[in-house]
């Protein structure tokens, strides 16, 4: 269960810095981050990462695919988590 914590730590951790990163890449106009790594990375646990990111850098939260689909993936990963303590 710790390599889990462990994981989730790392996974989040990666998807708010991407998020952080490719707000100041479209700031200063460089090559962007592709929205299926953004997307993958919420999607693979870094849910809470994401939208932190998503909501203290104000990225991405005009775009339909994120408001609706990080919080969808943050759901189902509670969904999850209560699966695996009751099992």
């Amino acid at each position: 269960m710790r390599a889990l914590y462990i994981y989730l730590l790392i996974v989040n951790a990666i998807a708010f810095i991407l998020m952080l990163v490719d707000k100041y890449k479209a700031k200063k106009n460089f090559w962007r981050i592709p929205e299926a790594t953004l997307m993958g990375f919420a999607a693979a646990g870094g849910s809470i990462g994401a939208l932190a990111g998503m909501y203290l850098v104000r990225h991405k939260t005009k775009h339909l695919k994120f408001t609706v689909g990080i919080p969808i993936f943050l759901f189902a990963h509670i969904l999850i988590a209560i699966w695996l303590i009751v099992k």
